[in-house]
C-alpha cells in the first residue's frame, strides 16, 4: 500500500506560518489514522487550523516500484 497526503498550507499565509502550521497538519493526523483500516480507498480531508479544507490524504495500491 501507499500512503499519499496532498497539503497546500501557503494559502493566504504568511510564508513564517508554513512550516507550523504543516507540523501541526502532520501531528494532529498522524494521531487519527488508528481509526482507519488503512486499506486502498481510504481517505479523508486534510484541515488546517483555521478549519479550512486545504488538502486531502488516501491509501492506494502499491505500484511495485
Amino acid at each position: 500500500m501507499k500512503f499519499v497526503l496532498e497539503v497546500e498550507v501557503d494559502a493566504g499565509r504568511p510564508a513564517e506560518e508554513t512550516a507550523g502550521e504543516l507540523g501541526r497538519i502532520l501531528r494532529y493526523w498522524g494521531g487519527n489514522l488508528n481509526h482507519y483500516a488503512l486499506k486502498p480507498g481510504d481517505g479523508s480531508a486534510v484541515y488546517d487550523s483555521r478549519y479550512q479544507e486545504v488538502g486531502r490524504w488516501r491509501i492506494v495500491e502499491a505500484d511495485g516500484s
